[in-house]
């Protein structure tokens, strides 16, 4: 072999492995992006381990309850299947509220209780997250027609 040809093949296999590399760390920075969406039936059938999801359905009635002095609340989202209780910090959307539909995205904690970083509610009656719909007829609950959208609120 030619020091020419063996200096091509050194260049070309450092490419390759620079290629590579560059592959490992897009995909990496998608992993860690990636934000799954689950209603409460499906966390009972996959658990979720500490990975960020949106937990999404309707907002249980009689179920939201403020802590006094803080800006804490404590609600249930429910798929009319099953529950989940969720625990926020932070300013609610002002469409937030009982019997309608709401995405939070957060973690499970240990004790089993979602907290939330963001909550997400739709604008009416005739507005419905996709997934919230999606979810509310895979569980077999009434679910609101019309296009989709959502209003967003992050707390500061």
């Amino acid at each position: 072999m030619t020091l020419k040809k063996k200096r091509r093949l050194y260049i070309l296999l450092t490419a390759m492995l620079g290629l590579g590399a560059a592959t490992v760390l897009v995909l990496t920075a998608f992993q860690d992006n990636l934000v799954f969406f689950y209603s409460p039936t499906d966390l009972k059938q996959r658990p979720t381990g500490t990975r960020a999801f949106r937990l999404g359905g309707m907002v249980e009635k009689g179920s939201v309850a403020r802590e006094p002095g803080t800006p804490t609340v404590r609600f249930t989202v429910t798929d009319f299947k099953n529950t989940q209780p969720v625990i926020y910090t932070g300013v609610l959307p002002d469409l937030f509220r009982e019997g309608q539909g709401v995405v939070a995205e957060g973690r499970i904690r240990p004790d089993g209780l979602f907290e939330a970083r963001e909550v997400l509610a739709k604008h009416d009656e005739k507005y419905m997250p996709p997934e919230v719909s999606d979810a509310l007829k895979r569980a077999g609950g009434p679910e609101t027609g019309g296009q989709h959208a959502v209003s967003t609120l992050k707390p500061k």
